[in-house]
């Protein structure tokens, strides 16, 4: 299995979702990269509910 290959099997339930799932993907990655640089991050599982209730409504 060539690396490509693999990671078009990674990517594949994210490509395709639906839109509201992508976006709430995209979201939800963006708030780990920015909580990254943090030493101890704080309240990210209410960050990712937020996003979610967000986008679902």
């Amino acid at each position: 299995m060539s690396p490509q290959s693999s990671l078009d099997n990674v990517q594949e339930p994210i490509t395709n979702a639906p839109p509201e799932i992508r976006a709430i993907i995209e979201r939800v990655l963006q708030l780990e990269k920015d909580k990254l640089y943090l030493k101890t991050p704080r309240n990210i599982n209410d960050d990712i509910l937020k996003i979610i209730k967000e986008v679902i409504q």
